[in-house]
């Protein structure tokens, strides 16, 4: 036997230049320390879990692994005390810190040992992963390694956002599964909003019974959309906790407070400040003005709320939000405003950090501990004990680190995860900042700011999914992963041995042996993206290809299937029309998902999606999804709803004498206070308004007019067609359109330019 005190090799360059990497397993997140064994052990269904009598710890993890196996197998495997043969042995002793494991395979048997029931689980994670380093069913041969692996970091963690939209309790299970298998240890979940209660609160039953269900917003004119929604029972939310304890997973509830508390006063109007809600708001999206207010009445609710998800949830940290707190109602109300003259407080913001306080020691005298977004460091009275969770940027996590108060990186953009991750037709809605796998693994938790002796008050990393665009379960998962694998490696492995390529190497079969777990992720890393150039008059065109992850891309001509033995692409490729083109990225000889498929014509290079398009600012560009229909699919807008305008670079317009704008309307539901006072339009030449379009970019000579009257009061996609003023050549379209307001917002769907 080979011990692996004697030959640990750390994974890195040196890995990737001794013939023992051949050997070594693919493995993720990237193990503190690994070595290739000799010999192999073979597995099969004679094949004996061995846990210590008595051990439920162990049990479970030994459960795991059969569950593991035989999902991603077919292979089962019976657990036990005794076995002859070539087991696989739990072993309960020191490991070193918490959920710490080390993992032995030789041909004699597996030897899983750790100090706690999480290092256990995490060692028969890492097993599964080397029994599926390929794709197979039935027994499988593992070549002899082995690991001592340990966390980074004790916060390993992704939020989830189940107010704005409901997801259903076996999603949130499967979402559970997904997180164990990448030893990610921390589900946040933000169960209350604007949008929507999503936890049963017995005391409340008017907080689900109203707020757990909205109508949609639509259009003007447009169908009413049936309610959606839901909540989660307390037996629910009990059911899905002890399911998630068993995979190492904690849970941390989210209720929101002193903002994003309209779903609250939409059911209990006497919490808020007396302001009245207009029908129909809950639906908006953006930050919203009401809040709670202060008397003891409303901290009454507030603490009978959280008793309850106390009693739910036993973590130690429950989140009470702090964020996007606007102040105008506060300011506005006369009795606030004699409370803090009473209390002595200077102004809302010191309103606000006294709030968090009382809401803080209640936490405390219920033996918890209070967390919050970054907001709450603002004012002179922060709870001693606040975790703070740094969304604004890293600054959040400097500032609390210095002063002494432990955080949580979770900024914004980089690991919002409703920041869409490509722009092509398969992405769905999203925020328009482009969020790549890549940037995301790229991100280090602890800034150079933090001095060396308040470094430990990093705890961790965690992604956000908010889910204003996130509309149903199959876009949640696409959202996901495989960032959160990227998430995973950050927070669990060291930050001078991760490597991109080496990520993405051990990513592939991840997200494979994730399939038996009913995972769909996204394949944005891999899809090839075509560039074409084309001059207006020519019989062809170039195209240059290109992927997100930097792998090989293969390529052909004639319509036939992309395979290992297709030409590799290095450069643009000319092409004459009509050619039907596919490419595909390629890792070990396999072809991934995200393939291009394409017949390259005149026609095509004359047509543009809104995703090809440029927005002509980027205030805040959205990838929006039409209102309509209730059902089936629906168009995705992609506009910058405060600056609804669209750029074509290089069209080919010297072969164009029309040109047809598809266009689709969608609510302006977006709470974004007086800002909606900055956004113009020209004054419309029709009662409906028209789209115009400009030819050199938006401040040349206006070259057509097309009168939006064919498309009011269509809810769905309406193509408008109209003269093109002839110009020479190729050239920038600038595309706006005429309002008198922003409802409803046309975008634009695909321009074409027609001979």
């Amino acid at each position: 036997m080979i011990y692996l005190s004697r030959l640990l090799l750390g994974l890195g360059a040196a890995l990737a230049s001794t013939p023992v990497a051949a050997q070594a397993p693919k493995l993720l997140p990237l193990p503190a320390e690994l070595h290739a064994g000799q010999g192999a052990l073979a597995v099969s269904a004679k094949t004996v879990l061995l846990v210590p009598a008595e051990d439920a710890g162990a049990r479970i993890a030994a459960e795991r692994l059969a569950a593991l196996i035989a999902g991603s197998r077919g292979l089962k495997l019976a657990i036990g005390t005794r076995s002859a043969g070539a087991p696989i042995r739990f072993v309960r002793a020191a490991t070193g810190k918490a959920e710490s494991y080390r993992l032995e395979v030789t041909p004699r048997g597996a030897v899983i040992t750790a100090g706690d029931d999480a290092g256990l689980l995490y060692g028969a994670v890492t097993l599964w992963q080397a029994m599926t380093q390929a794709p197979g069913k039935g027994a499988v041969s593992i070549p002899a390694f082995g690991v001592a692996d340990a966390p980074r970091f004790g916060w390993r963690g992704l939020m989830l956002d189940s107010a704005r939209h409901f997801q259903s309790p076996a999603y949130v299970r499967q979402l559970i599964d997904w997180m164990a298998v990448n030893k990610l240890n921390t589900l946040h979940w933000h169960l209350v909003d604007d949008q929507g209660w999503r936890i049963e609160i017995k005391k409340y039953p008017k907080l689900t019974e109203i707020s757990g269900w909205r109508h949609p917003a639509t259009a003007p004119g447009a169908p009413q959309l049936p309610k959606i929604g839901g909540f989660y029972s307390q037996d629910e939310i009990k059911a899905i906790i002890a399911y998630a304890a068993q995979r190492n997973i904690t849970i941390i509830p989210e209720i929101e407070m002193p903002g994003h508390a309209l779903a609250a006063i939409r059911a209990y109007p006497e919490l808020g400040t007396g302001v009245p809600i207009p029908p129909g708001t809950e639906s908006d999206w953006g930050v919203f003005p009401w809040l709670y207010n202060l008397d003891d009445k409303t901290f009454n609710f507030l603490e009978n709320v959280l008793d309850e998800v106390i009693a739910l949830f036993p973590s130690r940290y429950v989140h009470v939000g702090g964020d996007e707190a606007t102040k105008e109602q506060w300011k506005g109300s006369a009795e606030i405003q004699a409370r803090m003259k009473a209390l002595g407080i200077k102004d809302e913001t010191a309103l606000q950090a006294a709030f968090m306080h009382q809401i803080g020691e209640h936490l405390t005298r219920r033996g918890r501990k209070l967390i919050g977004w970054d907001e709450i460091l603002e004012g002179d009275d922060v709870p001693p004990d606040a975790t703070i969770t740094s969304w604004r940027g890293v600054e959040g996590a400097i500032t609390a680190a210095k002063a002494g108060h432990d955080a949580v990186l979770s900024p914004s953009p980089t690991l919002y995860f409703d920041n869409r991750q490509g722009f092509s037709d398969s992405e769905p809605p999203g925020r328009g900042n482009l969020i790549d796998l890549k940037t995301v693994y790229g991100f280090e938790p602890v800034s150079a700011e933090i001095p060396a002796a308040q470094q430990h008050h990093v705890l961790g990393v965690q992604a956000n999914l908010w889910a204003e665009h996130v509309r149903t379960e199959a876009r949640s998962m696409w959202m996901l992963f495989p960032r959160a694998s990227a998430v995973a490696e950050i927070g669990w492995s060291a930050k001078a041995a991760r490597n991109y390529d080496g990520f993405v190497d051990r990513l592939i079969p991840q997200m494979e042996r994730m399939r038996a777990l009913k995972l769909e992720p996204a394949s944005s890393a891999f899809a090839v993206t075509p560039d074409y150039g084309y001059a207006a008059g020519s019989d062809g065109a170039t195209v240059a290809l290109a992927n997100q992850s930097g792998l090989e891309m293969r390529y052909t001509l004639d319509g036939s299937a992309v395979t290992a033995t297709s030409p590799v692409y290095r450069s643009p490729v000319t092409v004459r029309f009509p050619t039907q083109f596919k490419a595909a990225s390629f890792h070990n000889g396999r072809a991934l998902p995200g393939a291009l498929a394409e017949t390259v014509t005149a026609q095509r290079m004359r047509w543009r999606s809104d995703e090809m398009l440029k927005t002509c600012t980027r205030k805040v560009v959205l990838a929006l999804e039409d209102d309509y229909p209730a059902t089936g699919k629906r168009a995705t807008f992609v506009t910058d709803i405060f600056n609804p305008c669209w750029l074509w670079e290089k069209a080919p317009v010297g072969d164009a004498r029309q040109i047809a704008i598809t266009v689709g309307q969608v609510p302006f539901n977006f709470q974004i206070g007086k800002d909606i006072d900055g956004i113009k339009f020209a004054a419309p030449a029709t009662p409906e308004g028209e789209f115009e379009v400009r030819a050199g970019g938006c401040e040349g000579p206006r070259v057509a007019t097309l009168p939006l009257a064919p498309a009011a009061g269509n809810p769905g996609l309406t193509r408008l067609t109209g003269a093109l003023v002839p110009r020479a050549g190729n050239d920038t379209l600038c595309v706006t359109y005429t309002a008198k307001g922003v409802e409803p917002m046309w975008a634009v769907d695909a321009i074409e330019l027609i001979p």
